[in-house]
């Protein structure tokens, strides 16, 4: 029984934030108290074995959905195939000043510029700690506001560093176009040394764990052809796990003339679908196979997740369609991407 579409008028009525906050808090409780099972979407099995881990779908909930891991067994009944938490960061910050999210229902998009509001790294270890589900967990990583660009890998590592072990991947968040110079990581000398940095921290803690934890990449979908070469080139160099392509867009293409068009931030949702894909092909064609691709962007039905497949992702991820179709938008997309 699909409760979603007489629900979704009601939380369109309510600010976007307070909406977003009510979803979760509410899934939680009916979670524990065992009444969400009845209403879910029975999802069929698709197994895909990805960066080494085995996830019992391709079908993934994108980071900035439960930043802070607060309902993390309520989302992994909805029949996702993994969980990405966050963006946390080392240290709590409470992001950019409200309004800060706006939904643009005419084009079935979303603008954001939250600014990695998150309660911080050990407040997301506690709700890690207390989970009852088994399920697959990565988490987004990013930088605190305050952290000088050029000591943005300081925060990775530390966050590196006390996750290792404790969740199946991490992603190196260096594609928001929230926190102020992020991107500017993804430029050649800045991601080689980045890089260089992460991944010999992480050999470092395989070693003393005994086990070795994929870091992943994610990007922008606002890259040339010569920044996806390059980009290309040291994910190969560096023996990355995965890549996360990709993350919202700074254009505006499609919802200039709507209400919220030009607010500030990141746009996603379905008018970000095309320019994802592109990115999806053109990386799978420079990484000739050497690194899995996960894909996000503009996903709303079935085909959208069997397009960006296509493309070349070998994992899909879900956010801004959530919104707007509810969890049957997972069985969907599971059964249109089954082999």
């Amino acid at each position: 029984m699909n409760l979603y579409p007489p629900l979704r008028p009601l939380l369109f009525r309510l600010d976007p934030e307070t909406a977003h906050n009510l979803t979760l808090s509410s899934l939680r409780r009916l979670h524990a108290l065992g009444l969400l099972k009845p209403f879910l979407p029975r999802v069929p099995d698709a197994p895909r074995r990805v960066m080494g881990l085995e996830f019992p779908n391709p079908v993934g909930m994108a980071a900035g959905l439960d930043k802070n891991g607060e309902a993390i067994d309520a989302m992994a009944s909805l029949g996702f195939g993994f969980l990405e938490l966050g963006a946390v960061t080392p240290r709590p910050q409470p992001g950019n000043p409200q309004p800060r999210l706006f939904r643009l229902p005419e084009a079935r998009a979303i603008i954001n510029r939250m600014g990695f509001n998150n309660l911080g790294v050990d407040h997301l270890l506690h709700n890690l700690e207390a989970r009852r589900s088994r399920g697959i967990v990565g988490v987004n990583l990013g930088k605190n506001f305050d952290t000088p660009i050029e000591r943005a890998a300081d925060d990775y590592l530390i966050l590196l560093n006390k996750l290792y072990g404790k969740v199946d991947f991490v992603t190196i968040n260096i594609s928001s176009p929230n926190t102020k110079n992020l991107r500017a990581l993804q430029g050649g000398d800045e991601l080689d040394a980045l890089l260089g940095r992460i991944k010999a921290e992480q050999q470092r803690l395989a070693d003393r764990h005994g086990s070795h934890m994929p870091v992943a990449v994610k990007i922008a979908p606002d890259l040339d052809d010569a920044q996806i070469a390059e980009m290309a080139a040291l994910l190969r160099k560096h023996r990355v796990d995965a890549l996360i392509a990709t993350n919202t867009t700074l254009s505006r293409a499609g919802v200039e003339h709507l209400a919220h068009g030009q607010e500030t931030g990141g746009l996603s949702g379905a008018p970000v679908r095309e320019r994802s894909t592109r990115v999806i092909q053109a990386f799978h064609r420079a990484l000739e196979g050497e690194l899995p691709i996960i894909g996000a962007g503009g996903i709303l039905n079935g085909e959208d997740a069997r397009e960006k497949l296509a493309a070349g992702a070998d994992l899909v991820q879900i956010y801004s369609g959530l919104i707007y179709r509810g969890p049957e938008l997972i069985r969907e997309c599971v059964e249109a991407t089954r082999r």
